[in-house]
């Protein structure tokens, strides 16, 4: 008998796996935090034998080595990756007993990376699993753009040429079960289930179901922004991360968060964004601790200038510097628990600003307001406010001083970045108003949405 179990990182959208049998098992593309990991493995009884890597990730910091360094277990990566680091290389066809009638076979599977690899799990020789990494997704693959801009094309030509192999070398019955696709940006797409077969993506995904250059057309086509924290997350792994320090950051004062901010440094309020806009301290930023912070934490900030979080629990701040880990933002530069009153000085009070709807936005008089449209490009193609101001969130910070004067309405898909961009815009002095509302209700609201 086998089992898998599921490691599911939703701020990241990505999933890690521990899978063996009574005694033994492997780990698939495990997160930064490996206790997690350990724990898993300790509910089932079983040692940790082998680690390994679909790939070099672009998008999260490996717990891979530091996994190895605690377990003893052997560092399986492919062969073509380059990485500095003691690893056992991993060809296409290498296979490795995991436990009894349990083995693991290396399927080259180029296309999300050109040394992309995925495993095979076998009980009695008969595939059961396939951890396929970033190549054939649930309805979709993992983009082929994040390497080299000259080498897309051949890429997204090697996916589907992936996507084929393993539909044609597996039974229809073997699980896929893929570390990208539940909201990471490394898909071209989202899996619209939560779980697969290959019967299953022979039957619905474009990879399987297009010819080649009709699906290179659509999958180029349909590829949006990159977060520009991926640029650092393969040279940390390529490297070798560092072990995980989650202790807690040391507490900064009212004083010391004032002089945090009058510095230039990043003092960011985990809160979510309802309390944030009720008041808080006067230049700080909102990332919501429950709204995908560590992808757009990571995205937004300048790459290693410090932070200083702010959270109303001593839960909140953990859960955050648990995610922030993931992304390599490693160490916080100081926090403080409470609420705005217990982090401004003697003699001052929190800032706020007001919120809205898109009811709300059709009342208003065209005069002396601006609307602000902090989606991606590939949300706004499909219709927007006639007369908004584009800005995608995460160029807002650097591309402030392009917003028209008057006050900001700023509205995103349903809410969260809205926030976010409205803090960023409130903290460089502008009067704002989030929009917390779905873009569905716009047009119910009877504003105007044209593609054109």
């Amino acid at each position: 008998m086998f089992f898998v179990d599921t490691i599911a990182l939703e701020g990241l959208g990505n999933r890690s796996y521990l899978a063996g049998g009574r005694h033994t098992a492997v780990v698939v593309d495990p997160p930064r935090d490996i206790d997690q990991v350990i724990a898993a493995a300790a509910r089932r009884g079983v040692r940790i034998s082998h680690v390994v890597e679909t790939h070099v990730h672009n998008d999260y910091v490996s717990g891979g080595l530091d996994l190895v360094r605690v377990t003893g277990a052997h560092y399986l990566v492919p062969a073509g990756a380059r990485v500095s680091v003691p690893r056992t290389a991993v060809a296409d066809g290498d296979t490795f007993d995991i436990d009894a009638d349990l083995t693991l076979a290396a399927v080259a599977t180029p296309g999300h990376t050109p040394h992309h690899t995925a495993y095979v799990l076998s009980d009695e020789g008969r595939p059961v699993a396939a951890f396929t990494g970033g190549s054939l997704l649930i309805g979709t693959v993992g983009r082929p753009d994040l390497v080299e801009p000259r080498l897309t094309e051949q890429l997204a030509r090697a996916q589907h040429a992936s996507a084929h192999r393993l539909a044609e070398a597996l039974p229809d019955d073997t699980a896929v079960l893929p570390t990208h696709g539940f909201g990471s940006f490394c898909s071209s797409a989202q899996a619209d289930a939560e779980d697969s077969t290959i019967g299953r993506e022979k039957a619905g995904n474009t990879a399987l179901t297009t010819d080649v250059d009709t699906f290179v057309a659509g999958l180029l086509a349909g590829l949006d922004d990159v977060p520009a924290y991926y640029a650092h997350m393969g040279p940390i792994n390529a490297a070798g991360p560092a072990p995980v320090d989650l202790t807690a950051p040391a507490v900064a004062d009212p004083q010391e968060i004032a002089e945090r901010l009058t510095a230039g440094e990043w003092v960011v309020d985990l809160r979510n964004r309802v309390a944030f806009s009720e008041g808080h301290v006067e230049g700080s930023f909102n990332f919501e601790a429950d709204g995908s912070l560590a992808t757009y934490l990571a995205w937004l900030l300048p790459w290693g200038k410090p932070v200083t979080l702010l959270a109303e629990s001593a839960g909140q701040l953990a859960a955050a510097q648990r995610e922030l880990v993931r992304v390599g933002i490693d160490r916080p530069a100081a926090a403080a628990t409470g609420g705005p009153r217990r982090w401004v000085r003697d003699g001052q009070r929190p800032v706020s600003y007001p919120r809205s709807t898109f009811a709300g936005l059709a009342q208003q008089d065209d005069a002396g307001i601006v609307v602000l449209d902090v989606r991606r490009h590939s949300e706004r193609a499909k219709g927007w406010i006639e007369g908004s101001v584009h800005i995608p969130v995460h160029e807002v910070h650097r591309r402030s001083g392009e917003v028209p004067g008057g006050t900001v309405w700023v509205h995103c898909a349903a809410g969260m970045r809205a926030a976010l961009a409205a803090s960023l815009l409130h903290a460089a002095g502008r009067e704002v108003v989030a929009v917390d509302d779905s873009f569905d209700a716009a047009s119910e609201a009877g504003l105007t949405i044209t593609t054109r």
